[in-house]
């Protein structure tokens, strides 16, 4: 089994990569992303494998999906044939949330398989929807999606569009594992 970035200390070199080539700070990464520069700083130098919530923090100030800086930086090809064994994959260490990256990089849109354990909360900040569109398919289990002041119950076939940026949390109030899917590409800009 391979994992997304290959741990924290590629992450942490791949954040620290995205950060210099803008020629960020770390004051000016903090600022845009929320997250404090000791944590970025930690994260950058691989002490510290970020959640999945500073990691949509991250992402969103970099304007990357988290595939995306999940990824290597090459956007090395894994060929037209990626099997299970070598799908790329990364856990939250706070809740337990797995990303399994279906798409290759390179290709046009971004899918990753979701599995949400029982009892398990994801809160995604407003920023992480900004520059993307996003789709979510329930292949198994239960979903509460909360959109907003909204709450949407998903069960197994269901799909939700994601709408304009807000704050989002992705909930799993079973006593099951839940496995969706997200579909992610860029909008348009004009």
């Amino acid at each position: 089994m391979s994992t997304l970035m290959e741990g924290s200390n590629a992450l942490g070199r791949r954040v620290k990569a995205e950060r210099a080539r803008r020629g960020w700070s770390l004051a000016r990464f903090a600022d845009a992303s929320g997250v404090s520069r000791a944590m970025i700083s930690k994260i950058e130098r691989g002490e510290s494998n970020p959640t999945a919530v500073v990691l949509g923090k991250l992402s969103a100030a970099l304007e990357l999906s988290m595939t995306a800086l999940l990824s290597p930086a090459d956007g090395a090809a894994a060929g037209r044939v990626r099997r299970a064994a070598d799908t790329p994959r990364w856990t939250d260490p706070d809740t337990g949330y797995l990303r399994r990256q279906i798409s290759t990089p390179g290709f046009p849109v971004d899918v990753t398989e979701i599995v949400l354990p029982a009892g398990a909360r994801v809160p995604m900040p407003a920023g992480s929807y900004a520059f993307i569109a996003q789709l979510i398919w329930v292949l198994d289990g239960e979903l509460t999606l909360v959109d907003g002041a909204a709450a949407h119950r998903l069960s197994s076939g269901d799909t939700f569009e994601l709408g304009e940026p807000q704050a989002r949390e992705f909930v799993n109030d079973t006593a099951e594992k839940c496995r969706y899917v997200v579909v992610v590409t860029r909008k348009a800009t004009a």
